[in-house]
């Protein structure tokens, strides 16, 4: 069964601690933080003191994905702050290999994110370094925007090329029932979803839905 994963960038974020109590009652498998540095992308969000002022409220994975430039500076505060799957862009990690290392060393899952033009095959020399490859179903850097179809096919790519090793395909952006059910037939294992989850007030029936 496919893994739903509420970012909490579309949450309330006033009540930011009810928030995440409130989808880890609703049946949320982790929870997405989405960090932005207002450099790589131009949106800013969180940093390492949010993260670890809410893991006392759940014990769902922080599935942490780092949309700044030097992620190899942000992992150590990251790994501090509680989060057990780091996630860091293709197009932002000038030492990539190097980078995923230093995330499994701290005893962490290391993921790899890649924007819509990006190709999967840049993976092929670390893929067994990876425990997730997260595609950006939508250009980073903004919630609420529409899904883009061409990922589809990506996902499908990916799958072939991830083969017999244990890693996780997981897709951001755009998700909703519809797009769920696309992207988890195209071999999805987890799906972000922000708007889908937080709105409307009852958590528990939007999760079911992108199920």
């Amino acid at each position: 069964m496919v893994l739903i994963a509420p970012s909490i960038l579309a949450a309330d974020l006033a009540n930011l601690k009810s928030e995440v109590e409130a989808v880890t009652a609703a049946g949320a498998d982790m929870l997405h933080l989405d960090i932005m540095d207002g450099h790589y992308v131009p949106n800013l969000t969180f940093g390492p003191g949010l993260v670890k002022t809410l893991r006392p409220y759940t014990r769902l994975p922080f599935d942490v994905h780092l949309m700044v430039t030097e992620p190899e500076v942000m992992v150590p505060w990251f790994v501090d702050a509680g989060a057990d799957i780091i996630t860091v862009h293709y197009e932002a990690a000038v030492h990539l290999d190097r980078t995923l290392a230093e995330i499994r060393n701290a005893g962490k899952k290391a993921g790899v994110s890649l924007n819509p033009a990006t190709p999967e095959n840049v993976l092929e020399y670390v893929l067994d370094k990876l425990d997730l490859i997260l595609v950006m179903s939508v250009n980073p850097g903004f919630g609420g925007q529409s899904f883009i179809p061409s990922q589809l096919e990506k996902i499908q790519r990916i799958k072939s090329m991830i083969g017999s090793r244990n890693i996780q395909i997981e897709v951001d952006g755009g998700i909703n029932p519809m797009t769920a059910a696309e992207c988890a037939a195209a071999g999805a294992d987890i799906l972000v979803a922000g708007t889908s989850v937080f709105s409307g007030g009852d958590y528990r029936k939007n999760i079911e839905a992108l199920r």
